[in-house]
This record gives structure tokens, C-alpha cells and sequence, in this order.
């Protein structure tokens, strides 16, 4: 039984972690990528195209992934709860706490998605920018 709430709090938690680390740091290179950006070095809109969305699909692929794996911890917690529930009785201290174990993980993948999502619209806006201002060069 311990293990599963182990599992739970530092297994899903901890990618939930990671994800969010990685959209971050993905999110900070691109930003990088277009402040340092030369559209003049690019001969064509596809080159150009193919630069500008380095990295977007990954983090459009956390937004997409990072509630469901909450929602994988809110139901191993609930699982838990249900376990708990049948080898020890009732008992609302430990249901309470299971249940607050299955909201917290739920939570924090909603939180890493909209953060993930707001990243991901920032890159997709100055992407578009740059398409458009690049048609104007040419």
C-alpha cells in the first residue's frame, strides 16, 4: 500500500515535474532562437518554416499529455483509497488523505498543461511574425 502512494506522489509527480522543466527550458531556447534570428539568412519560407517550429510539436505534446497523466494519478489514488478502504475500514483520516494524494496530482498536471499551452501560443504568435514579416522581405 505504501509503495502505491510512493508511486503516486513521487512517480507521477516527478514526471509531472520533469514535463514541466522541459517546456520551460524548451520554451527559453526558442525565445533565444528568436531574438537571435536573421530572416535574410533563409532562402526559402520552408527553411525558414522548419526553423521557426523546432521544438513546438514537444511542447504542444506536453499540453496535450500532461492532464491525462494527472488524471492517471487520480485514479491509482482513488484506487488506493478504495484499498485502504477494504483492508483497514473506514477510516476518514487516511480516506481524506488518499483523496487530497488524487486532487493534488490531478492539479498539478492542469497547472504544467496551461502553463505548457500559454508557452506554446507565445512561440506559435512569434512564429507567425516572422512568416509574415519574411513575406514582406520578399
Amino acid at each position: 500500500m505504501e509503495y502505491l502512494k510512493f508511486s503516486i506522489d513521487y512517480g507521477i509527480m516527478g514526471l509531472l515535474f520533469c514535463m514541466s522543466i522541459l517546456s520551460f527550458g524548451l520554451f527559453i531556447e526558442r525565445v533565444f532562437f528568436y531574438k537571435a534570428l536573421v530572416l535574410s539568412s533563409y532562402k526559402t519560407k520552408k527553411s525558414l518554416e522548419i526553423a521557426l517550429s523546432n521544438h513546438l510539436t514537444t511542447i504542444a505534446t506536453i499540453t496535450s499529455n500532461a492532464p491525462y497523466i494527472g488524471l492517471l494519478g487520480t485514479v491509482l489514488a482513488i484506487m488506493l483509497t478504495f484499498m485502504n478502504m477494504s483492508e483497514q475500514g473506514i477510516e476518514a483520516t487516511k480516506i481524506m488523505s488518499s483523496l487530497a494524494l488524487a486532487l493534488k496530482t490531478t492539479a498539478v498536471g492542469l497547472v504544467v498543461a496551461i502553463v505548457s499551452m500559454v508557452f506554446n501560443n507565445i512561440l506559435v504568435r512569434y512564429s507567425e511574425r516572422f512568416l509574415a514579416d519574411y513575406d514582406e522581405e520578399v
